[in-house]
């Protein structure tokens, strides 16, 4: 039986253990990122949290948005983000960050651009205005 659709991003991905392997690796890049550690609020933050929590969340997250049956049980991006003080310069380490993690597990291109595509939608929530 064909069928013309176009398989979500989430099909595309290889579904949530493929995504949960690249959130893995993701979430201990900028974890122990340096540049976003010498943010004292976002090093605090990331010393609070529990990292398997922390991965759990953020996959089912990218799950959710790329169109897996996952529903997302966090907190907003701005309830999450809005006090840590966000710099653009930080923004663009945690793209950096999330570009190493994608090209280390081989996504295609197309995908890489479509998951940028979703993460942009959240810069407005995630960089302070101050």
């Amino acid at each position: 039986m064909s069928n013309n659709l176009k398989p979500s991003l989430y099909e595309r991905l290889g579904g949530v253990y493929s995504i949960a392997s690249v959130v893995d690796d993701f979430i201990d890049r900028i974890m122990s990122d340096p540049k976003l550690n010498a943010n004292p609020l976002v090093d605090e933050a990331h010393h609070r949290v529990s990292k398997a929590g922390f991965k759990y969340l953020v996959t089912e997250m990218v799950c959710w948005a790329t169109g897996g049956s996952q529903q997302y049980s966090g907190r907003s991006m701005y309830d999450s983000h809005a006090h840590l003080n966000i710099s653009r310069e930080e923004w663009q380490v945690f793209l950096d960050d999330f570009q190493l993690s994608l090209d280390k597990f081989n996504v295609p291109l197309a995908e890489q651009q479509e998951l940028f595509d979703i993460v942009e939608t959240t810069r407005k929530d995630i960089i302070s205005h101050i």
